[in-house]
């Protein structure tokens, strides 16, 4: 059922899932920002944050690259892979946030998926990076990995409420389109 924000919903919209300017602005933020905000948790319940550099591909599934020992890259390995990311720009005045929020799970990618995604993290890189996917690979201390959306949210309108502004998230349907 499609419905508007509300306390009874937890202020999210999902009436503009589809709206194709909602999906534009999506994509606006992913491609403006190369860093995004990786949140894991550790089995026993402590989160963890962590900018990355990353990239994208047309089906919206993030890369990064991130040592293994990482405490990030340890609880995706021993935590299921769940994940939440958050993309958006610190620089924004206050008041007017737009960013993008992600659920869903991560895993570390094998030779023939890093072969493919290492073009994408080259190609973002705003210098020449001088290895190849080769190096994530083996006896290498870092790997790529791949994040798969499972829910995805863009900041909605702020509403006024008991003269109170409340902020509000659109859930979105990227693959709709």
């Amino acid at each position: 059922m499609m419905e508007t924000a509300t306390a009874d919903n937890g202020w999210v919209n999902t009436i503009d899932a589809e709206n194709l300017e909602v999906i534009s602005k999506a994509h606006s933020i992913i491609a403006d920002n190369i860093y995004c905000s990786l949140s894991t948790c550790s089995v026993d319940g402590f989160p963890w944050v962590s900018p990355v550099f990353f990239a994208y591909d047309d089906s919206w599934n993030i890369y990064w690259s991130s040592a293994i020992t990482s405490k990030h890259s340890q609880n995706i390995y021993h935590n299921h892979g769940r994940v939440a990311i958050a993309i958006y720009n610190s620089s924004f005045p206050e008041g007017s946030p737009e960013g993008l929020y992600f659920q869903g799970t991560a895993c570390e990618l094998n030779q023939n998926q890093a072969e493919q995604a290492f073009p994408l993290l080259a190609n973002r890189a705003r210098k020449p990076l001088l290895k190849t996917a080769a190096d994530y690979l083996d006896d290498s201390p870092r790997r790529i990995y791949q994040f798969q959306s499972q829910q995805t949210w863009i900041t909605g309108n702020r509403l006024l409420v008991n003269n109170q502004l409340i902020d509000t998230k659109i859930q979105i349907n990227l693959f709709s389109n």
